[in-house]
Order: structure tokens, then sequence, then C-alpha cells
């Protein structure tokens, strides 16, 4: 049977030579032969060496932790004295100006042994209360306050008994004061204990409402 045109013998065909020539068909197995393309393997020593460095990174830090550790707890415990000692002497300032007082009531009574002058001992502890009044008002705004004749305030005062009313009074006044009260700054730190008239039945404006009932 006669071969139509165009067509060729197997053989032919794969005889043709490829493009790329006969040494691309043979490099895979080239490169399987001679080991090429793998992974090389890592030398034992190589490795020892690395897990001995990554050993001694670890050290170190660990190290480092401890030491960080450490200086927090230091660092913690001495602003815990801090604050403790900062309660403890808080008031230093103020006990400081408190001994001067103190040194001049020991001149006071050494005075008064020696002259046995009442006079010249009222007078001293009188100009003594005035110089300490003075100082705890000027450096730490303690003041005392006058309630007698004041119009009763109960922020400012503390009732603790009743007198007369008075007849011209719109509110209760301030009759007595029996214990002075004091402010810290525009707070009061202690309320003074007055005697405070009897309330006044109303004003001539309540009049006015009762009698229009």
């Amino acid at each position: 049977m006669s071969r139509e045109n165009g067509d060729r013998p197997a053989a032919e065909e794969d005889s043709t030579p490829s493009e790329f020539g006969e040494d691309a068909v043979n490099v895979p197995q080239q490169q399987a032969e001679s080991g090429e393309g793998e992974p090389a393997a890592v030398p034992q020593e190589d490795f020892e060496a690395r897990l001995q460095e990554l050993e001694i990174q670890k050290n170190e830090l660990n190290d480092q932790l401890l030491r960080k550790q450490a200086d927090f707890e230091n660092f913690r415990k001495r602003i815990f004295r801090e604050k403790e000692d900062a309660i403890k002497f808080a008031n230093s300032d103020l006990l400081t100006d408190l001994i001067s007082i103190i040194d001049d009531f020991e001149r006071a009574i050494r005075s008064s042994e020696e002259s046995k002058d009442f006079d010249s001992l009222h007078a001293g502890i009188e100009m003594i209360e005035k110089q300490f009044t003075s100082m705890l008002e000027r450096k730490y705004g303690l003041k005392r306050f006058e309630s007698t004749g004041e119009e009763f305030d109960p922020e400012r005062h503390q009732a603790i008994s009743v007198g007369d009313k008075l007849p011209d009074a719109q509110a209760q006044v301030v009759l007595e004061d029996y214990q002075k009260g004091y402010m810290l700054h525009d707070r009061v730190l202690r309320p003074a204990k007055v005697k405070v008239s009897l309330e006044p039945a109303g004003n001539a404006q309540n009049d006015e409402i009762e009698g229009d009932k």
C-alpha cells in the first residue's frame, strides 16, 4: 500500500532532532545522577555550633530578664518606702514652726518663775497666742473666725444652747461663742460651738401672708 502525500514513517518523526538539543533532554537525568537540585546536608559540626550559639543567647536573655525583675522589685520597694516617709514626715514644716512656739512658752514659764509676776506672765502668753495664730494663718491658711453677733449659719456654727428671741432680728443670731471656729483656706475646718437666739416667728412678709389667709 502506498503512503499518502504528507505521511512520514514514525522512525523519521522520532529521529527529528529537538530544537533544544540532546543535552537539554539529558539534563534531569544528569542532575539525578550527580545529586544536583537536592538540599545539601548540614554538617554535624555546624549544627552543634549553631545549637550552642542559641543556648548562649537563651542564657543571656534569661540573665537580662532576671536583672530586670530585680530592678523592678527594688524600684517598687523604693517607691513604697518613699511613700511611707512622705506620710510620716508630711507635717515636718508645721512641727518645726510649733517647736518655736514651745520655745516661747518655755521662756515665759522661766520668766514667771523668777519674777512671780502674774501680769507679766499673762501678757507673755497673750503675745505668744497672737504670734501663733498669725503664723498659722499666714503660712498654712488656718484662720479663726468670730461668731458673736453674726447670723446663725449651720455650715459654720454648731448650736448647743438657745437663748431669748431678739425682737428686731429677722433670723437666728449667735448670742455667745463658746468655742471658736476655724477655716482652712475656704473650707470650715471646725464649726464654732455657739448659743443662738430663738428663731423669729416671721418677718413682715410672712405676717401679711398669714393675714390674707
